[in-house]
């Protein structure tokens, strides 16, 4: 679930509170997991059917807690805008990165999803959100550095090279999404994801059934177990901690999730797939990483959090009595 939020910086308190570093610590986690879960569930269902099943359930849970909660889902501009973001958020980019993954390490996956920020800077400034940073530029031809290295080492792995192409086309759709998504007005996180997941299900389902993929459920625990994860602790929890900490931290030290979450995706990668890491893989992910930290992040505090700053599951812009 990939969205942007809108949240006005308080000044920065002399520091954290210690839940709002454990609620960080966990959504790090809980996003870099994701990637594997994900893994899992491709190698039994079907990608478009597999996202499909994905977003329904969670879509009907934020539902659920819409309801609970007596949030209003948007009307007119907000509600054709949590709409087209759903298109973008989940349909376009889930449909591609389920694909792409089902022939890419996990590992690999997140590093190059963690391009999205320097590419939502790129788009913005092409729908003129935001204006030209020479350092935007400059971490985006290191990243760019970083990407080659990374795809050279996993073709040389025999990764397949349209397979990753997917995978950075999707990222795409996440950063496209993600300034899509700050246009939208007065809108309720949670509402407007309810509805932009669960527009991105009904799509994802019929690609599936064009596709003429098998729409069977998973038949084993592990499938089971990996789907209900991405449902409940990679969705919902992860986007409501994401959100408890963004009450208690500034945004801008929130935003940085997008750095951390491969290196906890690499490990458990590797440990539950037994995922290749050589040297150079290693070497270009850090460049990618740095290539972000430059283009997006450093010397830069932002007033909002980065449209991408946590590429599973991302509050939409709302005004700060939404969360305060």
């Amino acid at each position: 679930m990939i969205v942007s939020a809108a949240v006005t910086d308080s000044p920065a308190p002399a520091g954290p509170p210690r839940v709002a570093v454990v609620a960080f610590a966990i959504t790090v986690f809980l996003g870099g997991a994701n990637a594997v879960a994900v893994k899992q569930t491709v190698q039994e269902l079907a990608p478009l059917w597999g996202a499909g099943l994905r977003f329904a359930a969670a879509g009907l849970l934020m539902v659920v807690i819409v309801l609970a909660t007596s949030r209003r889902f948007g009307r007119g501009k907000t509600l054709s805008g949590a709409v087209l973001y759903g298109l973008l958020g989940f349909a376009a980019s889930y449909g591609l990165l389920y694909t792409g993954i089902q022939h890419v390490p996990a590992g690999t996956v997140m590093v190059l999803v963690a391009l999205t920020p320097l590419f939502t800077f790129g788009l913005a400034l092409l729908h003129r959100q935001e204006s030209f940073r020479i350092q935007g530029l400059l971490g985006a031809l290191l990243a760019l550095a970083g990407v080659a290295i990374v795809f050279i080492d996993q073709v040389l792995a025999d990764v397949p090279l349209g397979s990753m192409l997917l995978i950075l086309l999707g990222t795409v759709a996440i950063a496209e999404s993600g300034v899509v998504a700050k246009s939208i007005p007065e809108s309720d996180p949670f509402a407007t994801n309810a509805v932009a997941m669960l527009t991105g299900a009904v799509v994802l389902f019929v690609l599936a059934l064009v596709a003429r993929e098998p729409l069977t459920v998973p038949a084993t625990a592990a499938t089971w177990l990996a789907t209900g994860y991405l449902v409940v602790l990679g969705s919902v929890v992860m986007f409501a901690l994401f959100l408890f900490t963004l009450q208690r931290w500034t945004a801008s030290a929130v935003s940085y999730v997008t750095l951390l979450m491969p290196l906890v995706t690499v490990v458990l990668a590797a440990i539950a797939f037994e995922e290749r890491i050589s040297p150079s893989f290693v070497i270009g992910s850090v460049v990618v990483l740095v290539g972000v930290y430059i283009g997006a992040f450093f010397t830069h505090q932002p007033r909002h959090v980065p449209a991408s700053s946590l590429p599973e599951c991302l509050p939409v812009e709302q005004r700060t009595t939404a969360v305060r």
